[in-house]
């Protein structure tokens, strides 16, 4: 896995990333100021922003969580743009990467679940945020494992090496198994629009 495909992830996922988080706070914070507000992304009964920015899942820790997202896909972002020049890095940045893209594509996929499971509606610029967040974690997690960032067994640094030749495939398989829960879960409502 090469630096500059790193370095491309990292910025163009993060400035993604940012402006879904931005936008998302926009829309929160109309919502504040006026409850009967309807935000743009509310385009029906499944794919509605509204829904869900009203849940406690929206405020894990206390605050909107897009905040949270603005903060960490600034540096995100920053990141990829400095690795893009070629800059080497210590070591202790590579680590504080790697366990901040785990957090962010474990809270993801905690998020996914409440949507599709207990919320039971999709807001679209969260779901650009999950979308970025898988190939965060995965080819961060690839390179830190096959260019020793990670003190891991020779092992396991040979089976990262062996499955970054099928970096597109762990993604496509990643996106499809999201793609057919979702469909899986909202079948009944997807029928009604044919």
């Amino acid at each position: 896995m090469g630096q500059r495909l790193v370095a491309a992830v990292l910025t163009i996922g993060g400035a993604i990333g940012f402006l879904a988080a931005f936008t998302l706070t926009v829309e929160k914070i109309a919502l504040l100021k006026d409850p009967s507000y309807s935000p743009s992304c509310s385009i029906n009964p499944v794919l509605s922003c509204g829904s869900v920015m009203t849940t406690p899942q929206a405020e894990v820790f206390g605050f909107p969580n897009p905040l949270l997202g603005i903060a960490a896909f600034a540096i995100v972002t920053a990141l990829g743009v400095v690795l893009w020049t070629g800059a080497a890095w210590p070591r202790w940045i590579w680590w504080g990467l790697q366990a901040g893209v785990v957090f962010g594509v474990v809270f993801a996929h905690w998020l996914i679940f409440q949507s599709l499971y207990r919320i039971g509606a999709l807001c679209p610029y969260c779901m650009v945020v999950w979308a970025v967040m898988i190939p965060l974690f995965w080819y961060t997690t690839v390179h830190t494992l096959t260019r020793g960032h990670l003190p891991v067994p020779d092992r396991v640094r040979r089976a990262a090496g062996a499955v970054a030749g099928y970096h597109g495939v762990v993604l496509t398989a990643w996106y499809l198994i999201i793609v057919v829960l979702i469909l899986q879960r909202f079948w009944l409502y997807w029928t009604t629009l044919l």
